[in-house]
């Protein structure tokens, strides 16, 4: 994979984007070390491990005495329990987790680990730990079902598991069908036949543990795709799309400082929250701040607010659509000032609520588990509703058409990230034992997202729908994004997704809505609603966007990491189910 030359980076990290908002770091930091490699300077290094580059030197910089004391790592469960560990302390614990890995569970450099954990501070520790070792670290979430497992397992070809008690009998029920898997790790308080117990074998752990060397690009971690298109893709990513990539991007999406507290509410097993909860807030040496979280629910996440001074907040749209239901006029947070939602567009109707009601933008991000984030919206950026914001430095993205033209502004497209003739830092390296899909993913000189947008004339992005989600009825193209916004105007409506549907009456395709009702709104007459949901979209959009059917049902399906399935909606419009 080639990565920057001078000539290039030069181009890229050049003030051609206005970051708003950007506070001075010490100039002893690990962030202004890199300064010269940003400015084109110097090359990218041949070698680099997060773990000995970013946290270590961190580590050394607390020592010193220049760092504020906030703790790098906060957690709490809800019940009272609490963990706070400094940059040094994280050092000392993952040292111990990186032995245990490599001497009891017996793994090496490039080995394979599928780590299936809740937001519990173990999870970090095998991250970190899996960093020092040089092991390949494979997140999932906690929701996976054994058929997923069993998937994940064979698809990656893993040598270990590590999980808790909820998934360990998933995982048994499937491992006699993995042949790669030696080794199965369990973090529990009591033991479990044929696993290791976490907790038994950390206490005996020495914390003298030399951090492996690994090249920029190693292979580091392997997302497994959403599945809301297809079977799930393993998509690889290296030391240096993950942890070198946030020291050259500028300050960008976070915009943090060491005396900043950022909570990522996402689910471990997304990439978004290596991203958000790992990566870019440790290069900064911010403190991130996690909630157990069983459940998301708006009063946890609203109390939490209150009683921490947690200034950054990242979540699904989901989770602004759930907040916005509530009376916030009943809390008065901490200390937050920076609201970031990633994963699908957030809807016009609920930013405007937010803002009303707490004073605070939603900043949007639009990325992907291949890229990482493509686009933003910077802190202090001027905020166009229904825009994703700009393309994300070290990302020249554009709107293109199917050979790859790049289109003019306002003209609808394929959103598209320039990969050639030199692959930017941040994209991945490709879909692991897949050189098929791999090669699909890319056309001319681009890597194509699958997803449609268009951009302004300032350089701001509109997301559209993915190009399998764009509706065409009547000759109209019609994205579901823009009716679904729409419908969440109306005061009844929670949550919607549009998808196609035949009419055989009308011997046509048109568009449908399934809308999950707002719990503080009351109907007896649907066909009423109904009507009146048309009408409102009449009025609010172009009239022939309109769902000529609506159905109204309990909850939408959904992809783990949030993402609605639209896909599995469409599939039983149209009988494929």
């Amino acid at each position: 994979m080639k990565l920057f030359k001078l000539q290039t980076l030069k181009s890229l990290c050049r003030p051609n984007r206005t970051f708003h908002g950007h506070r001075r770091l010490l100039a002893s930091d690990v962030y202004s070390q890199y300064e010269s490699v940003r400015r084109g300077e110097q090359e990218i290094p041949k070698y680099f491990n997060f773990a000995s580059d970013v946290l270590d030197k961190w580590s050394e910089i607390e020592k010193a005495g220049k760092r504020p004391p906030n703790p790098a790592f906060w957690w709490i469960n809800g019940k009272g329990e609490e963990v706070k560990w400094s940059f040094e302390e994280l050092g000392f614990l993952s040292r111990k987790v990186a032995n245990m890995l490599t001497k009891e569970c017996g793994l090496q450099k490039g080995d394979r680990t599928v780590v299936i954990l809740p937001r519990i501070p173990e999870w970090w520790l095998v991250t970190v730990a899996c960093m020092r070792a040089g092991i390949v670290l494979i997140p999932g979430v906690s929701q996976l079902s054994a058929t997923d497992i069993l998937y994940r397992l064979q698809t990656s070809k893993a040598t270990c598991i590590v999980t808790d008690d909820s998934v360990a009998p998933a995982v048994d029920s499937v491992a006699s069908e993995c042949q790669f898997l030696k080794t199965k790790l369990i973090v529990s308080k009591g033991s479990r036949e044929g696993w290791l117990n976490f907790t038994d074998l950390y206490k005996n752990q020495s914390d003298d543990h030399s951090c492996v060397k690994t090249r920029i690009q190693d292979s580091m971690s392997i997302f497994f795709t959403s599945g809301s298109t297809g079977s799930p893709k393993m998509t690889e990513h290296t030391q240096g799309s993950l942890g070198f990539r946030p020291l050259l991007s500028e300050r960008y999406w976070l915009d943090l400082t060491p005396s900043d507290v950022i909570w990522s509410t996402t689910d471990t097993g997304w990439i978004l929250a290596s991203l958000a909860s790992v990566f870019d807030p440790w290069v900064f040496g911010s403190c991130v701040f996690i909630h157990k979280l069983p459940q998301i629910e708006s009063a946890t996440i609203l109390n939490t607010l209150c009683r921490f001074p947690v200034d950054t907040v990242v979540g699904a749209p989901t989770l602004f659509r759930m907040l916005v239901q509530n009376d916030l006029s009943n809390y008065k947070f901490m200390n937050l000032k920076h609201c970031i939602s990633g994963g699908e567009p957030v809807n016009p109707e609920v930013m405007e609520q937010w803002k009303s009601k707490t004073g605070v933008d939603i900043h949007e991000v639009y990325g992907q588990t291949e890229a990482g984030i493509i686009c933003c919206v910077f802190k202090g950026m001027k905020i166009k509703l229904g825009s994703m914001g700009k393309a994300a430095p070290l990302y020249d993205v554009q709107i293109v058409d199917k050979n790859t033209n790049i289109l003019p502004p306002g003209q609808q497209g394929e959103i598209a990230v320039r990969s050639k003739p030199i692959r930017p830092l941040g994209l991945f390296s490709g879909y692991v034992d897949n050189p098929k899909k791999t090669t699909e993913s890319e056309r001319g000189d681009f890597y194509v997202t699958g997803d449609k947008g268009t951009m302004d004339e300032d350089g701001y992005f509109q997301f559209i729908g993915r190009d399998d989600d764009i509706i065409i009825s009547s000759g109209y193209r019609i994205g579901p994004f823009e009716v679904e916004s729409a419908l969440i105007e109306h005061p009844a409506v929670a949550e919607t997704a549009v998808v196609s549907s035949p009419d055989p009456l009308r011997g046509e395709v048109v568009v449908k809505a399934f809308v999950v009702l707002s719990p503080t709104f009351s109907c007896s007459d649907l066909e009423s609603l109904t009507s009146e949901l048309q009408e409102h979209v009449k009025k609010t959009t172009a009239p022939y966007k309109y769902p000529r059917k609506v159905e109204f049902v309990q909850e939408l399906p959904k992809t783990v990491t949030g993402k609605i399935k639209r896909n599995e909606l469409r599939n039983k419009e149209w009988g494929r189910m």
